[in-house]
C-alpha cells in the first residue's frame, strides 16, 4: 500500500465529523427511549431534524465529490482489500445516495421519526390505533417522496431494503420468505401447542420482583462477555441496543413481573448485537467502516445468541443454577431437561419480541406482506389493523384481541422504519448458518457453551465478523465467512434437528 494522497486523509476527517454526528443522534434515540420524559418528543424533533440537516449536508458536499474523484485513480492501483479502498468504496455509496434526497426531505423524515414515536407509545398505551394513524401516513407518504428520489428502482420497496440491507432486492426476497413461509406453517401445524398455553410453558411463570429479575439478568450477560466497564443495561418499552462507540454501548430489556423470559431473552438478544458493535476494530470507529455492514447481519448476532446459544440444551444446563440462585423459589423445581423443552416449546402467539424460534419468522413475514401492500397501494393505511388482524389468523391462527396486541406492538413504524423487518428473519437465516461453520471451526464449542466459557465463540465471532465493521458487503462477508450464499435450507434443518431434539409435539 503506498502512502495515502492528501485528499485521503481530508475525506476522512469529513468523514469522523459525519461518524460523531451519528453518534449523537444515536444517543437522542437512546435518552427518548430510556430516559426522555413524554413531553420531550416535540423538543426532541427539532433536534433530531437539525443533526440531520447538517449531517446530510455534510455528506452531499461536492467536495466529497471531488475527493472522491481524485481518489479514484490512487485507488485502483491499491490492494483491493485495504481498508482504504474499501472506506471510499462505503463513501462512494453513501455519497451518490445522499445527493439525490433533498436536504428538506431527510430533514422532514427525521423530524416525522421522533414524533411518530411519541405518538406510537401514546397509542401503545391506549390500544388505539387511530392516535397513530396520522403519524403512520405521514411516514408512508415520505418514503413514496424518498423512493421517487431513486429512478429506475424495480420495485419501491428496493429503495426502503437497501438502507437496512445493502444490494437485497424485492424480487430475491419473495420467494426466499414464500419458501420459508411454506414450510414453517406446516412445521407450526404439526408441532403448535395450544394458542392459550403460557409462553415457555410457564417455566418463568414466577411472579418475580424486579430488582431479582435484573440481578439475573446481569449475572447472566456479564458471564457471557457484558462489560461493565464499557456497557449500560436499561429497561426500555422496546428493548433495543445503542452504541455511541466501541467502548460505550447501552442495551436494553424490559421486566414483566409474570415472565422472566421477557428480561432474560431480550437482554441475550441485546448484548449480541452489543458485543458485534463493541468488536468493531478500533481503528475503524470513526469512519464509515465503523458500523455493522448490515442489520441482517447485525441481527444474526442478537439471534445466535438468544436463540441458537440461549435456548440450547449445553446454555440451559450451565444457566439454570445462575438463575435458581437470584430467583429464588418463584422459579419452581424445573430442571435443565425441563427448561430446555420448555423454551424450545412452539406456540401460536401474538407478539413477535416473545415468539418461539418456529413461529417467529411468520410475524416477520406478515409485516413485510403488509409493508409492501402499503408502498403498492394495496392496503390503505385505515385498513392496516383489520389486515393485520386477517393475516394473523391465517398465517399463525390466532385471534387478535386489540390494537396493542396488534397492529400497535412494534415501534419501527412509529419511527418510520419501513424496510427493516426483513432483516429480522434474515438474521435467523444467517445465525444458522455461522452455527454451522462455527460448529466446524471451534472444537468442543457445545461442550465451552456447557461449562459456562463462550470465550472461543467470541473470538471467532469477532474474528471473522465483528472486527471488519462495514468493510466488506453483506453478500460478501457471508460467502467469506460460511462459503455459501444466503439460504433458508440451513435454518429449516437446524429448526427441525432442534423440535426433535426437544421432543416437540403438540399439548
Amino acid at each position: 500500500m503506498s502512502t495515502a494522497p492528501p485528499e485521503y486523509a481530508a475525506l476522512a476527517g469529513r468523514m469522523a465529523e459525519l461518524s460523531d454526528l451519528g453518534r449523537i443522534h444515536a444517543l437522542l434515540f437512546w435518552d427518548q427511549n430510556t430516559m426522555m420524559p413524554p413531553r420531550g418528543a416535540a423538543a426532541r424533533a427539532d433536534h433530531s431534524s437539525t443533526l440531520e440537516l447538517i449531517s446530510h449536508g455534510k455528506l452531499t458536499d461536492p467536495e466529497v465529490g471531488r475527493l472522491l474523484d481524485a481518489l479514484e485513480p490512487w485507488a485502483g492501483d491499491q490492494d483491493p482489500d485495504s481498508d482504504e479502498v474499501r472506506l471510499l468504496a462505503a463513501v462512494r455509496r453513501d455519497h451518490e445516495k445522499a445527493v439525490r434526497v433533498p436536504a428538506e426531505l431527510a430533514a422532514q423524515m427525521s423530524h416525522a421519526a421522533a414524533l411518530g414515536q411519541q405518538a406510537w407509545q401514546e397509542a401503545r398505551a391506549a390500544s388505539d390505533f387511530g392516535r397513530f394513524r396520522d403519524a403512520l401516513s405521514r411516514h408512508i407518504e415520505l418514503r413514496h417522496r424518498y423512493v421517487q428520489c431513486f429512478e429506475g428502482a424495480e420495485h419501491p420497496y428496493d429503495v426502503l431494503l437497501d438502507d437496512f440491507e445493502p444490494g437485497l432486492t424485492t424480487a430475491e426476497l419473495r420467494p426466499l420468505f414464500a419458501t420459508l413461509r411454506d414450510a414453517l406453517v406446516d412445521l407450526v401445524a404439526a408441532t403448535a401447542g395450544s394458542p392459550a398455553q403460557s409462553r415457555n410453558h410457564g417455566a418463568f411463570s414466577g411472579p418475580f420482583e424486579v430488582d431479582h429479575q435484573r440481578r439475573a439478568v446481569m449475572d447472566v450477560i456479564e458471564a457471557v462477555g457484558f462489560d461493565a466497564d464499557g456497557w449500560r443495561l436499561d429497561p426500555a418499552p422496546h428493548p433495543f441496543a445503542q452504541s455511541l462507540g466501541p467502548t460505550d454501548v447501552r442495551i436494553t430489556t424490559r421486566y414483566d413481573l409474570h415472565d422472566f423470559g421477557v428480561a432474560h431473552f431480550s437482554a441475550l438478544h441485546e448484548f449480541g448485537h452489543g458485543l458485534y458493535e463493541a468488536g468493531i476494530a478500533p481503528e475503524l470507529a470513526r469512519s464509515p467502516l465503523g458500523a455493522p455492514v448490515s442489520l441482517g447481519m447485525h441481527e444474526s448476532q442478537s439471534r445466535l445468541w438468544e436463540n441458537v446459544i440461549g435456548r440450547s440444551r449445553p446454555f440451559c444446563g450451565w444457566v439454570l443454577p445462575r438463575l435458581r440462585e437470584a430467583l429464588g423459589p418463584a422459579l419452581g423445581s424445573i430442571d435443565a431437561d425441563g427448561l430446555y423443552r420448555a423454551v424450545n416449546s412452539v406456540q401460536r402467539s401474538l407478539i413477535r419480541v416473545d415468539a418461539d424460534e418456529t413461529t417467529y419468522n411468520l410475524h416477520i413475514i406478515l409485516r413485510f406482506e403488509l409493508e409492501l401492500a402499503l408502498l403498492e397501494g394495496t392496503v390503505e393505511v385505515d385498513d392496516l389493523p383489520a389486515a393485520w388482524n386477517e393475516g394473523m389468523q391465517r398465517l399463525l391462527g390466532v385471534d387478535v384481541p386489540d390494537d396493542a396486541q396488534g397492529v400497535l406492538q412494534d415501534v419501527h413504524w412509529g419511527a418510520g422504519l419501513i424496510g427493516y423487518f426483513p432483516t429480522y428473519t434474515l438474521g435467523n437465516l444467517i445465525a444458522a448458518q455461522l452455527w454451522s461453520r462455527a460448529l466446524a471451526d471451534v472444537p468442543d464449542l457445545e461442550a465451552q457453551i456447557a461449562r459456562g466459557e463462550p470465550g472461543a465463540l467470541r473470538e471467532w465471532l469477532r474474528d471473522r465478523i465483528h472486527r471488519h465493521g462495514r468493510k466488506f458487503p453483506p453478500r460478501e462477508l457471508l460467502e467469506r465467512v460460511t462459503g455459501d450464499s444466503l439460504r433458508p435450507e440451513p435454518f429449516l434443518e437446524y429448526l427441525r434437528a432442534k423440535l426433535a431434539d426437544a421432543a416437540v409435539t403438540p399439548a
